[in-house]
């Protein structure tokens, strides 16, 4: 399975994108917002795609962002914790640093949720996101997502080893519809 937007192609990993992974989590800027281990080596990559390979379609989709000019992988947009019971996910996406400020984030999450809520019929996604991550803040405020509260001195990061708040935010499906005419509008 995979999911095609105007710009990108979202599918399942390949253990051949290795070196675009490391490419993109080599860059200290990515992983200290991501929590990676940096230095980020291919056994790391490797791992990382293992891991997303595995869980494809148990409960978690991690979405690996392709884009379609290049044929290179820029970044991931995960779909985890999937409950069809509760019918709630938690969402996460990284991108590398060198295809920051495109909207590409911005492409493929309306693609994911698309497929969250319609595709797998969610009611809620979820996001946590380090408070420090002012364009990760603000992706999500800008896909409708409501931001619940704040996980006080939440997570320690890996890579800079600072203990980080993490702000956390809901998107429910009847505001999505709302958010995506918006975004829709605006492209």
């Amino acid at each position: 399975m995979q999911i095609t937007t105007e710009r990108l192609i979202l599918r399942k990993a390949k253990k051949t994108d290795w070196q675009d992974i490391l490419e993109g989590f080599s860059e200290y800027d990515v992983v200290k917002m991501t929590g990676a281990p940096h230095p980020y080596k291919k056994k790391d990559a490797d791992l990382y795609i293992s891991n997303a390979i595995a869980k494809w379609g148990k409960r978690s989709y991690y979405f690996f962002i392709q884009l379609k000019a290049e044929k290179k992988v820029i970044g991931v947009v995960e779909l985890t914790g999937i409950s069809s019971f509760d019918g709630t996910a938690s969402t996460a996406s990284w991108i590398n640093k060198k295809y920051w400020r495109q909207g590409y984030v911005a492409e493929a999450k309306i693609a994911i949720n698309d497929f969250a809520f319609y595709k797998l019929k969610l009611r809620r996604l979820g996001s946590g996101v380090f408070a420090t991550n002012k364009a990760s803040n603000a992706t999500q405020q800008k896909m409708g997502y409501v931001l619940e509260g704040v996980k006080r001195r939440c997570l320690k990061n890996r890579t800079t080893g600072k203990i980080h708040d993490v702000n956390m935010y809901g998107l429910l499906k009847e505001n999505w519809k709302k958010a995506r005419i918006k975004l829709l509008k605006k492209e």
